[in-house]
C-alpha cells in the first residue's frame, strides 16, 4: 500500500516547510485522521490516540495554517492538564511557525501572574494553559473566549483524573458556543462522552488503530532529592550500581554541560551531548560511548536523537521530563533483548503533582509502576563499592581460588594469556625492604590505602537532606508571605506545602488567601520545620507562627469556605471585592498598576479580620512583635528574596 504524506493531507507551502524543518518525514495514524478533517469542515472532533502519537502535530499543524493574522483577541485556546504540557506544548506549536503569526502564550499556576498579564495584552493569538490558572484570567478579564474559534482539550482523560471537570464546565461556559471544539484524549470514559453530549454538539469520533503493546523490561525507580543534591544523589547511584553503563537526561544544554563537567571532576568518565556539540565532536563521543571507554552520557532530548546503543544498564532523568511520551521513550533505552535495566527519575519535593500525573500515563505507557526508593547511605555506597574493588584486585592478582598462585617472571609484568599478576623480581626485592623492619599485614594495609584510600573516602560525598515524614496531630498556625498577588491560590498554596514538606495535601489544612499572604494550619512539627528552612534560605518567602489563631476571613476556622475547604472556595467575594474597587483586604485600589502589572493599593484599610493595617496596607503585626514588612515584595514566589525585607522585630517560638 502506497504510504500517505504530509503533503496528501492539505497542508499549505509554509506548513510543510515547518514540517521538513522539524524532520517529520510521514504523517502518524492519528494525524492522517485528524489533520484532513481539522482543515476542511467544521465538525467538532474527538480524536482518540495513545500518549506519543503526535497529538500536539495533530491540532497544531491545522492551527498554525488557518491563524495568520492578528485579529485583536485570542483565536484558540488549548487546555492541558499540567504546566510543563502546557509549556511543550506552546513550544511545539510555535516550532510549527514560519511567520509573525500565530504567536501562542502559555498561561499556568506558580508563573508571575504580571507576566502573563503582560504576554496577553501584548497579544497572543493562541492561548495553551492549566484550567486553574485559564479560570483565573477569565475572572480578572485579562483574558476572553467570546470570539475564539477553536477549543482544545488536550490529554482530556487526564484532566478529568485530576478533578478538573468544574474548572472545564465554567471555561466552557464563558468561551464562544460557535467555537471548533477539538478533544484530544487516550481512553474515552464516560466522562469525556458527558462533555461531549453538553458542549459538542454533533462531534465525529476517529481513532487510530490499538496495538498491543509489550511491558518494558525496565524496572522503574524514583528518588524524592533537591535540586542542589541532585548530583550527590547521582554520584551515589553510580558507585552503588555495579557496572553503571547509562545515559543521563537533562532539559537544558547548561545543565548537561554541568552535570558531565561535575562528574569529570570527581573523576567519572563521563561526557556531555548537546545540540551545539559540533557534529565530528558528537561522532567521537558516541564512538567511545559504544566502547564503553566513556561509561556516562549526560544528554539532552534533542541531541539523544538516534542513539541506539545496546547494553545499557541505566537511564536517569536527572530532571523530570516534560510528558509522558518523553518519558517512556527516555526509559525505552535500557532493557532491550531480553535484559532488564533499571530507570530512575529524580523528582524535586515540589514536583509531587506532575510525578501524579506522570506516573499514571507511564502505567498506561509501559504497564509498570514507577515505585519510590531510598537513596544509600554514604555508608552503605561505601560498603557495595569496598567489595566491588576488593574482588577486582583479587581477580587482577589471580586469587580467585585457593589453588592459583602468582608466577614470577623476568621479562613481563602481566600474562595477559591467564588474566595474572606477575611479579617482578625488583618489586620481591622492594616488597622485602618494606618488610624488613615492618608487620607486612600493616606494610599491605598501607599500600592497599594509598591505591583505594581515596576512592573510598567518605569525604568524597556530600550531604542529603532525608526527608521528615510528619504526623498530622496538632497543629501550628503559619503565617507565609505568599498571596494572590503573587499568583497563589489555595490549592497551590496546598501544593507549594507538600512539595516543601514532603506531606499529603490533605495535611495543609484551613487555607486563608489574601492579596499579599496566607494562613495555613500545619502538623506542629512540618510547621516548625517550614519556619525554620525560610530563616536559613533566602529563596524562600517569609514565615513565621501566626500566635493569634485568627483567620482573616470571618472566624478561627472560617476562610474562604471554612475548615479545609478553603481549597475550594467561591470566588465570587474577589469578584464583588474587585467591583467595588477593594480588594480581599479591604483596602482600596488606586487603579494604577505596579511594574508586575497588579493594581497598587493605597495605605490604610482594614483587613476581612477587622485588623487595621498601620500606615502600609500590608504591614501587619501578628502577636506582641511585629515581623513582617512588605517592602521590595516580590510579584513571583519562585524569585522570592527575603533578604530584601526589613523585618522589624522577631519572634519567639
Amino acid at each position: 500500500m502506497e504510504s500517505i504524506s504530509f503533503e496528501d493531507l492539505g497542508l499549505d507551502q509554509s506548513t510543510l516547510a515547518a514540517v521538513v524543518a522539524k524532520g517529520f518525514v510521514t504523517p502518524s495514524p492519528i494525524q492522517v485522521l485528524a489533520i484532513p478533517r481539522l482543515l476542511t469542515g467544521e465538525t467538532n472532533l474527538i480524536a482518540k490516540a495513545r500518549t506519543g502519537t503526535g497529538k500536539t502535530a495533530a491540532f497544531g499543524l491545522p492551527l498554525v495554517q488557518q491563524i495568520t493574522e492578528d485579529k485583536g483577541y485570542p483565536q484558540a485556546l488549548v487546555l492541558t492538564p499540567t504546566r510543563e504540557l502546557a509549556l511543550q506544548v506552546c513550544k511545539e506549536v510555535e516550532s510549527f511557525t514560519t511567520g509573525r503569526f500565530p504567536r501562542c502564550t502559555p498561561v499556568y499556576g506558580g508563573q508571575s501572574m504580571g507576566e502573563q498579564l503582560r504576554a496577553l495584552r501584548r497579544g497572543a493569538e493562541i492561548v495553551v494553559g492549566t484550567p486553574g490558572r485559564v479560570k483565573d484570567h477569565l475572572e480578572r478579564g485579562s483574558l476572553k473566549l467570546d470570539n475564539i474559534s477553536y477549543f482544545v482539550l488536550d490529554e482530556a482523560d487526564e484532566m478529568l483524573d485530576m478533578g478538573f471537570i468544574d474548572d472545564i464546565e465554567c471555561i466552557f461556559s464563558q468561551a464562544n458556543p460557535n467555537s471548533r471544539i477539538l478533544l484530544f484524549s487516550a481512553t474515552m470514559p464516560s466522562a469525556i462522552l458527558k462533555i461531549a453530549a453538553k458542549f459538542m454538539g454533533d462531534y465525529e469520533i476517529v481513532e487510530e488503530e490499538e496495538r498491543p503493546e509489550e511491558p518494558l523490561l525496565t524496572e522503574q525507580r524514583y528518588w524524592m532529592v533537591r535540586e542542589n543534591e541532585k548530583i550527590e544523589a547521582l554520584v551515589r547511584m553510580i558507585d552503588i550500581s555495579p557496572d553503571f553503563y547509562g545515559l543521563v537526561f537533562t532539559q537544558t544544554k547548561n545543565d548537561a554541560d554541568m552535570v558531565a563537567k561535575q562528574l569529570d571532576e570527581r573523576g567519572y568518565e563521563a561526557a556531555a551531548m548537546h545540540g551545539d556539540v559540533p557534529q565530528a565532536q558528537r561522532e567521537k563521543i558516541l564512538s567511545r560511548f559504544r566502547r564503553k571507554k566513556t561509561r556516562i552520557l549526560v544528554a539532552t532530548d534533542v541531541a539523544a536523537r538516534g542513539i541506539d546503543i545496546e547494553g545499557l544498564t541505566h537511564v536517569v532523568n536527572y530532571a523530570l521530563p516534560f510528558d509522558a511520551p518523553t518519558y517512556v521513550h527516555r526509559i525505552g533505552r535500557t532493557g532491550r533483548a531480553g535484559a532488564k535495566g533499571l530507570a530512575f527519575t529524580m523528582v524535586r519535593p515540589e514536583e509531587r503533582r506532575k510525578l501524579d500525573f506522570l506516573k499514571q500515563a507511564a502505567r498506561k505507557a509501559t504497564k509498570g509502576e514507577m515505585k519510590e526508593d531510598t537513596i544509600p547511605t554514604v555508608e552503605q555506597v561505601l560498603l557495595v563499592k569496598r567489595e566491588r574493588l576488593f574482588a577486582e584486585m583479587k581477580e587482577s592478582l589471580g586469587f580467585g581460588s585457593q589453588s592459583e598462585e602468582v608466577v614470577p617472571m623476568d621479562d613481563e609484568v602481566v600474562d595477559s594469556s591467564e588474566d595474572k599478576v606477575v611479579v617482578d623480581e625488583s618489586f620481591t626485592a622492594m616488597a622485602e625492604e618494606l618488610c624488613e623492619s615492618r608487620d607486612s599485614k600493616e606494610v599491605l594495609a598501607a599500600v592497599l590505602a594509598l591505591s583505594y584510600g581515596r576512592a573510598l573516602d567518605a569525604s568524597r560525598y556530600g550531604e542529603i537532606t532525608s526527608f521528615k515524614t510528619f504526623n498530622q496531630g496538632n497543629q501550628v498556625r503559619v503565617y507565609v508571605g505568599l498571596g494572590r498577588r503573587d499568583g497563589f491560590n489555595p490549592r497551590e498554596i496546598a501544593e507549594y506545602f507538600s512539595g516543601l514538606l514532603n506531606i499529603p495535601q490533605r495535611m495543609v489544612d484551613r487555607i486563608d488567601v489574601a492579596d499579599s499572604f496566607s494562613l495555613v494550619s500545619l502538623p506542629s512539627q512540618a510547621g516548625l520545620d517550614a519556619i525554620e528552612r525560610s530563616k536559613r534560605d533566602s529563596t524562600m518567602p517569609h514565615m513565621h507562627v501566626d500566635s493569634k489563631e485568627q483567620s482573616f476571613g470571618g472566624g478561627s476556622r472560617g476562610g474562604y469556605g471554612g475548615g479545609r475547604g478553603g481549597r475550594g472556595h467561591s470566588r465570587s467575594d474577589e469578584n464583588r471585592s474587585s467591583r467595588s474597587g477593594r480588594d480581599s483586604g479591604g483596602n482600596r485600589r488606586s487603579g494604577r498598576p505596579d511594574r508586575f502589572g497588579n493594581e497598587k493599593r493605597s495605605g490604610g484599610g482594614r483587613g476581612t479580620g477587622g485588623d487595621r493595617y498601620a500606615g502600609k496596607s500590608e504591614a501587619r503585626s501578628f502577636g506582641p512583635k511585629p515581623v513582617h514588612s512588605s517592602e521590595n515584595r516580590t510579584h513571583n514566589a519562585g524569585l522570592y528574596k527575603k533578604g530584601n525585607r526589613k523585618a522589624s522585630g522577631a519572634v519567639e517560638y
